[in-house]
């Protein structure tokens, strides 16, 4: 392989901070479908130091996926301090990552289930700028998830929900961050690039406010190793023009209750530093050397953040658990970076599915 070899893959995860990983992921594999653990560890985060003000935090991480596909979530529970919640209620448009999307196939059924098994649906079912049926969600920590529909699916699990699918994120100027997200994250499809006041988001707090929205995704399609297994990815961003927003996480660390970054799987770290440097965002954090996440997952992990302060981590997987049980565990970093794993592989993660 060519030394020189870099690429942005894919969406890999969103990382989501909570008070209590029993009960969220409880709520997650009862709602999302989100039941199959990739690893579950207990560890200090040295490499965040910069986000938790220089003080050493200890935290669980639980990195859960549906077997529909989509993109993962990483359960992130501080456990050496007390998780905060925001001082304020966040609004649509504050910067940061407001909103995590979650597909679905049927959109009724969806709602169906939702609603029957008392979950906080915010509305009825409404058409997004694209004119596809949506609704929003909360969770048991006040999280809002849009239910979006999607036909991408890598294996049937039997639940009304699929994986995530992207995010909606605050900005303060989307011609600004077009730069970031289109032309060095490679999220450079626009599907949508619409400004007013919108039916679907009326029931979110600040959705009432006047917003421009565009909705990105990758032109090429997801690349790498993952790719027909996460699908497509959906990054929306949105800048208020009537109001002034703040940071979601003005005053808070990272690993308090929220979406807390975004990542991204990639190849070829190092050369991926450097173009991000020419470009104006250098690594803020790099563990420089192989971190072990529990499960015998073996990553490299780095961070930037957006014109905002948004957190985007790039990770660079060498090895992952395809069934623990057996001590069946893959050597990613021998493979060809372009040739996505086969099907019948990562369909051996569904043995590792948590039941309740």
């Amino acid at each position: 392989m060519n030394n020189n070899y870099k690429k942005i893959n894919l969406l890999q995860h969103i990382g989501t901070g909570v008070p209590n990983t029993e009960e969220a992921w409880k709520w997650y594999r009862k709602f999302f479908g989100l039941d199959i653990p990739m690893f579950d560890s207990v560890a200090d985060a040295p490499l965040m130091n910069i986000y938790t003000n220089n003080n050493p935090v200890n935290k669980r991480a639980t990195m859960v996926l549906n077997m529909q596909g989509g993109c993962a979530m990483e359960i992130v529970e501080l456990k050496s301090i007390k998780c905060k919640k925001p001082e304020t209620e966040i609004m649509l448009g504050d910067y940061g990552i407001f909103i995590t999307k979650i597909k679905v196939k049927n959109v009724q059924a969806a709602y169906k289930y939702f609603t029957e098994n008392a979950g906080e649906v915010l509305s009825g079912i409404k058409k997004s700028p694209d004119n596809n049926d949506t609704f929003y969600v909360k969770d048991i920590n006040g999280l809002i998830f849009q239910i979006v529909q999607d036909d991408a699916s890598f294996s049937m699990s039997g639940h009304v929900s699929g994986g995530i699918t992207g995010c909606v994120i605050g900005v303060s100027n989307i011609e600004k961050s077009k730069k970031f997200y289109c032309d060095l994250l490679g999220f450079d499809k626009i599907i949508y690039d619409k400004t007013g006041v919108f039916e679907d988001w009326a029931s979110v707090p600040g959705g009432l406010s006047e917003t421009r929205r565009i909705l990105l995704s990758q032109s090429k399609g997801p690349l790498g190793a993952f790719s027909e297994f996460s699908g497509p990815a959906y990054i929306e961003l949105v800048q208020v023009l009537d109001r002034t927003p703040k940071k979601i996480f003005q005053n808070r660390i990272w690993g308090d209750s929220g979406f807390i970054h975004l990542c991204f799987d990639v190849k070829g770290m190092a050369q991926i530093g450097e173009e991000c440097a020419q470009k104006g965002f250098p690594f803020t954090c790099d563990s420089k050397n192989v971190l072990n996440m529990g499960n015998h997952t073996e990553v490299h992990c780095t961070y930037i953040e957006d014109a905002d302060g948004t957190l985007v981590e790039f990770t660079e997987v060498y090895k992952i658990p395809i069934l623990k049980k057996i001590g069946w565990f893959l050597d990613v970093a021998k493979r060809n970076p372009e040739k996505p794993l086969p099907s019948w592989m990562l369909k051996g993660m569904r043995f590792s599915r948590v039941k309740d």
